[in-house]
């Protein structure tokens, strides 16, 4: 025999139940008025997510069009990449700093503790590539140092990376891009590898073709338009690595260990060798810059927070008309149910089974007119716009729906 617990808790279930069922019932018999609530919740929740998809989509496309500066690496350069803390860009001081330079490199190489890797590249752009009656212009041809694929991610498709003899030896080899690759051996089937192409007139052996890239989103240089050949061939063609002002810029980049957090170490070992190799004072500033690629995602990131407030502005509204068009279909409906809810309460009907259907109706209404709002968004994903990756993440389905709940709540309260 149940006890009467069981009896009891039966009785609840069932009353919850009843409840659920007025709520679908009282909605289907006003099915426009349930529609154009809907419609209200939808557009705020579509409103709010579609920007906030955008706005996330947009800072996660250009973050990653700097992927080619490597990650967890703190570049020595004549040049910052930002400006100071007072919003300065003191260029003028700059510009007669001198380049890193081959020495730096190999001091850095020899006595740094916190680095897992190091390397020293220069570029230069503009640069044409030819291959017998076949050319292409404005490539980025790239020189780097040993440790340089421990930086940088280099995927040859076909062939292979240096040696470290042809890195050491500064042999006239060269890593092609895929573009360009395929512009220099445009023939079905022709292989890139082991032919030979022409810089500024000399002679280098293709052995690597990279894997294709695809172009990033704000057009940040890509290995598809690229050639990296070693750095010491590279100091052949251009004079560079001398440490002179006004030669082709080399970068020293080095790979902090994954223990560094924040790469504070390394930074601070950086600046203690770099400031007595290069015979500073204590008290005067230093003449070279720290680079990190957090610096640009930092600035992209706090752009993207005003942005991302003003979307919150903008669908707020929106969602602000679809709450109180719910608060409003309520009371209509409670008293358009008075003479019911008497009836209920006179056959005995307790007040949480009264609450109940009307705030089913509010879920209902609130969940649905948000799943719809984020179907909407989860559609625009589909749409093509170019380089921009569209991606309707779980922080921003799990936001459309919490933004729903919320709208509930308070009109429970």
């Amino acid at each position: 025999m149940p006890n009467k617990a069981d009896k009891s808790d039966m009785f609840l279930l069932t009353q919850i139940f009843e409840s659920f069922r007025f709520a679908v019932k009282a909605l289907k018999s006003n099915l426009l008025r349930t529609i154009l609530s809907l419609l209200g919740v939808t557009v705020g929740i579509f409103a709010i997510i579609a920007v906030l998809t955008i706005v996330d989509s947009l800072e996660k496309n250009i973050k990653d069009s700097f992927n080619f500066l490597g990650t967890g690496v703190v570049y020595v350069d004549k040049w910052p990449y930002t400006a100071d803390n007072n919003g300065e860009y003191n260029w003028w001081d700059f510009w007669r700093r001198p380049n890193p330079s081959y020495n730096e490199y190999k001091f850095l190489q020899a006595n740094l503790k916190n680095a897992d890797a190091i390397a020293i590249l220069a570029r230069k752009g503009n640069v044409v590539i030819r291959r017998k009656s076949n050319s292409i212009g404005q490539i980025m041809l790239v020189g780097g140092s040993e440790g340089y694929d421990k930086i940088f991610e280099v995927n040859v498709e076909e062939g292979r990376y240096f040696t470290a003899d042809e890195l050491e030896g500064g042999r006239n080899v060269v890593i092609l891009g895929y573009e360009v690759a395929k512009a220099l051996f445009p023939k079905e089937g022709e292989s890139a590898v082991g032919q030979e192409v022409k810089v500024k007139n000399l002679k280098y052996i293709v052995i690597g073709v990279v894997k294709k890239e695809g172009e990033s989103f704000i057009g940040t240089p890509s290995n598809d338009y690229a050639c990296v050949i070693p750095y010491k061939a590279f100091r052949g063609l251009y004079m560079t690595g001398t440490g002179r002002w006004n030669e082709t810029g080399s970068s020293i980049g080095i790979k902090g260990k994954e223990t560094d957090v924040g790469l504070v170490e390394l930074e601070n070992e950086m600046r203690g060798y770099l400031r007595g190799r290069r015979g500073l004072q204590p008290t005067e500033k230093d003449n070279f810059a720290l680079n990190r690629p957090e610096a640009i995602a930092n600035v992209i990131g706090s752009l993207f927070d005003v942005v991302g407030l003003a979307g919150w502005v903008i669908g707020g509204f929106s969602i602000l008309v679809g709450g109180f068009g719910i608060a409003n279909i309520m009371f209509v409906s409670v008293k358009e149910r008075t003479s019911i809810i008497g009836l209920q309460k006179s056959l005995g009907a307790k007040n949480y089974f009264i609450l109940f259907q009307f705030l089913f109706e509010a879920i209902f209404l609130s969940l649905i007119g948000g799943l719809g709002g984020l179907f909407l968004v989860w559609l625009i994903t589909f749409i093509p716009m170019g380089s921009l990756e569209v991606i309707l993440t779980v922080k921003n389905i799990v936001l459309g729906l919490g933004v729903s709940t919320v709208i509930v709540h308070a009109w429970i309260r």
